[in-house]
């Protein structure tokens, strides 16, 4: 029997299978599509997400790959400066070609063992108290333990699962892509300052992100044409800026969706199957590669046999909300891009309310999930945050978490993982503020104390007894 099916080999998927793969659990990833995507489009890296890439041991391979943009002009594309105070080491935006992540992840996934099987596709599936029974588009069935739906907004396993997936459907939409302008950048900058329903972004060497309403709603299975941007940036901005060779054109709508439910049984949700909003922040890929990282080391304890099934349940309980606060966000994003006039004070308002540091950094932090803090309990403001990369000795912290284990940091020297030790490492070399600090292994603080069995409790609660 397969530990674990993934339907779906997008980044969500790849990442965790190789979350599981860490810890020893068999993984099967069924991708039904025999090629990658045809078109390049760039997507960017946020700050939690490199903070995660780090802690894996990736982040050096994705920098070679990618591209580094000031951490600024996120939220409704509102140009500002990069705050003060952002406190993380990779404080920047990584842009970086959809294929070629996923190939990484991929390729990091298989590196560790896990199966990738291209060209199926899940037709069925049935769930009974030991596992999952599979069965694929040609007829094969499979039998596992569990099995994770990662195979996007049309996802069929929630869709066979009965999930119900509530939200709005797309009322309008945009085209996006990276192309060559020819127009000088001083017009281009005071065209942008005037008619701020486009944006355009500089990329150097005349390339540009290119962001336009479309004429209506089409099927998004038909891709763009440059002369449909040409056209429609005449029609908003009077002029098409002389734009040409493009590096890749796509068109996104507004349906916004949340999962109600992102468990049931053994089969699990995760990515795009459980949510969709529009891309405005870049947020989707980075909001799909947490979930994995998250459910990854809970699913793999649950299989390993050390973690009640209550921790499994925290999955759903942790992530739901923090994708709830992400389709917020893209609506009050998508709602500032209106052309009505309401939407236009709004913008102006908020464009002069980000004029503070404190508003701007908080908006920023928010795109980049540095801001999230899950519900560990009463504690000080760190439990149940993320903590920011450290030294420890002649390292840094997130080099201690490549093997996605639990990490003691312990300035008191006195303190022990015990009996947890094959599943949580213990450090004394740490600059903390605090006696001593249990991190899971998503990254997040889950103890903050000195006192040993205060500390045992909390290693039950996230490791097992």
């Amino acid at each position: 029997m397969i530990d674990v099916i993934i339907a779906g080999c997008g980044p969500a998927g790849a990442m965790l299978a190789a979350e599981l793969r860490l810890h020893d659990v068999r993984v099967l990833v069924l991708e039904k599509e025999t090629e990658p995507a045809s078109f390049v489009r760039i997507v960017g890296l946020h700050m939690r997400s490199l903070e995660i890439m780090a802690m894996r041991g990736l982040l050096d391979r994705l920098l070679e790959i990618g591209r580094q943009r000031p951490a600024a002009g996120f939220f409704a594309a509102i140009a500002k400066p990069v705050p003060d105070g952002l406190d993380s080491a990779h404080a920047y935006l990584l842009g970086i070609p959809q294929p070629v992540i996923v190939r990484l992840l991929e390729e990091h996934a298989t590196g560790l063992g896990a199966q990738v099987r291209h060209g199926c596709e899940v037709s069925g599936f049935e769930q009974d108290d030991e596992g999952v029974t599979v069965e694929l588009t040609s007829g094969e069935r499979l039998r596992s333990r569990y099995l994770v739906g990662c195979d996007g907004g049309r996802s069929t396993v929630r869709k066979l699962l009965g999930v119900g997936f509530p939200g709005e459907p797309s009322r309008t939409e945009t085209l996006m892509g990276e192309l060559e302008l020819s127009a000088p950048p001083d017009e281009i900058a005071a065209k942008v300052r005037e008619v701020d329903r486009i944006q355009l972004r500089p990329f150097g060497n005349g390339v540009y992100s290119v962001v336009v309403p479309a004429a209506g709603v089409v099927d998004r299975a038909e891709p763009p044409t440059l002369e449909d941007f040409r056209r429609q940036l005449r029609a908003v901005a009077g002029t098409d800026f002389g734009v040409h060779s493009p590096r890749w054109l796509s068109r996104f709508g507004d349906a916004t969706r949340l999962a109600e439910q992102y468990r049931v049984g053994r089969v699990l949700l995760a990515g795009d199957a459980a949510h969709i909003h529009p891309p405005t922040g870049g947020q989707g890929l980075n909001l799909g590669v947490q979930d994995a990282v998250n459910l990854g080391w809970k699913l793999a304890g649950r299989i390993r046999g050390w973690a009640p099934d209550a921790l499994l349940d925290t999955y759903p309980a942790e992530r739901r909300p923090v994708a709830a606060a992400v389709l917020d966000n893209t609506r009050a994003q998508m709602a500032l891009s209106s052309p009505e006039p309401g939407a236009r004070a709004m913008r102006r308002l908020l464009t002069e309310l980000m004029d503070f540091n404190e508003v701007n950094r908080h908006l920023i932090e928010k795109i980049a999930a540095v801001d999230i803090r899950y519900d560990f309990g009463d504690g000080p403001e760190l439990l149940g945050r993320r903590l920011p990369d450290l030294d420890v000795g002649q390292s840094r912290l997130y080099d201690q978490l490549h093997a996605g284990r639990g990490l003691l940091l312990d300035r008191t020297e006195r303190l022990t993982t015990g009996t947890w030790s094959d599943r949580v490492d213990h450090l004394t070399d740490a600059d903390l503020d605090f006696p001593a600090v249990l991190l899971r292994p998503d990254g997040y603080v889950a103890w903050i104390g000195d006192d040993q069995r205060d500390l045992d409790d909390y290693l039950a609660r996230w490791f097992g007894r």
